[in-house]
């Protein structure tokens, strides 16, 4: 698949800091793809979220997003194709009612009310709020407050959506349900739209087709899940948490259990120890 995000040696270092946030990072991303950015605090995340559409000036290098390069020249069309979703939803909220906030910023484009009246109920029945249209967002659950937020941003149609550490403040449940929720928008709209991650949270990650590992604004690492969290001590090297299969793995193997040798997700360590236990 052709990239629809290409990254030359950007380079971003904000005021006052001797150190650069991003260092000479240069990447391509695959159209349709799910990639989740991950790397410890500081490691330039979010400051390369905030590149891609355009919140932060790039000071050397370039990006390009569909063919197009994010600069002050097309900063609009680059926040049209690029939407983000932030880790608070409260701070992203403007509307009276659910309905309200998902159009607004189809108002800000001046879209025709027609084409709001279609655009919106699609977009809330594409994160499954649509029976919330009418109630007010700050009543809503921090689930609920995140699925509004994304439905804010498909309704701008993006090509490309970030979800800046957008389940950081929900609770377990509230994650697995928002990571379910991006699996199925990717089922649902395929290459059609590209999903970049931004998270601490490394059993996330790993439903993600793609991983990144930055560190201090470097590209360490870029490739599947499987290749990434099967070098545990690499990860906690880079001051990153192990995922739990592969945590539950390694103490199993100190106990003298015969592991399996490739990459397991939480969801197959699960089905293989149930399945060994049954054979007993």
């Amino acid at each position: 698949m052709a990239a629809i995000i290409i990254v030359r040696d950007v380079t971003y270092t904000y005021p006052h800091q001797e150190t650069p946030a991003i260092n000479h990072l240069s990447v391509d991303i695959a159209e349709g793809a799910w990639v989740a950015i991950i790397g410890h605090n500081g490691s330039g995340k979010s400051t390369f979220a905030r590149l891609l559409n355009g919140l932060l000036p790039i000071q050397q290098g370039q990006i390009k997003i569909k063919g197009m390069l994010v600069d002050e020249a097309h900063i609009w069309e680059i926040r049209d194709l690029v939407g983000m979703v932030f880790q608070n939803p409260d701070n992203q909220f403007v509307g009276a009612t659910v309905a309200d906030d998902v159009a607004f910023g189809l108002e800000n484009r001046q879209v025709s009310r027609r084409e709001m009246e279609r655009r919106v109920p699609l977009a809330l029945a594409q994160v499954q709020m649509g029976a919330f249209a009418e109630r007010e967002p700050a009543r809503l659950s921090g689930g609920q407050k995140q699925r509004v937020a994304i439905a804010s941003t498909l309704v701008i149609e993006p090509k490309v959506l970030i979800l800046d550490e957008a389940t950081s403040m929900l609770d377990p449940q509230g994650r697995r349900e928002m990571i379910d929720l991006v699996r199925e928008l990717k089922i649902a709209l395929g290459d059609a739209l590209t999903v970049i991650s931004i998270t601490h949270d490394i059993d996330e990650a790993t439903h993600a087709d793609q991983v990144l590992i930055l560190d201090d604004g470097t590209l360490v690492e870029m490739d599947t899940p499987a290749k990434v969290f099967t070098d545990a001590e690499k990860l906690r090297r880079l001051g990153l948490a192990v995922p739990i299969a592969a945590q539950l793995k390694e103490k199993l193997a100190v106990r003298g259990v015969s592991v399996p040798a490739g990459y397991l997700t939480t969801e197959g360590m699960v089905e293989w120890v149930w399945q060994s236990y049954s054979k007993r």
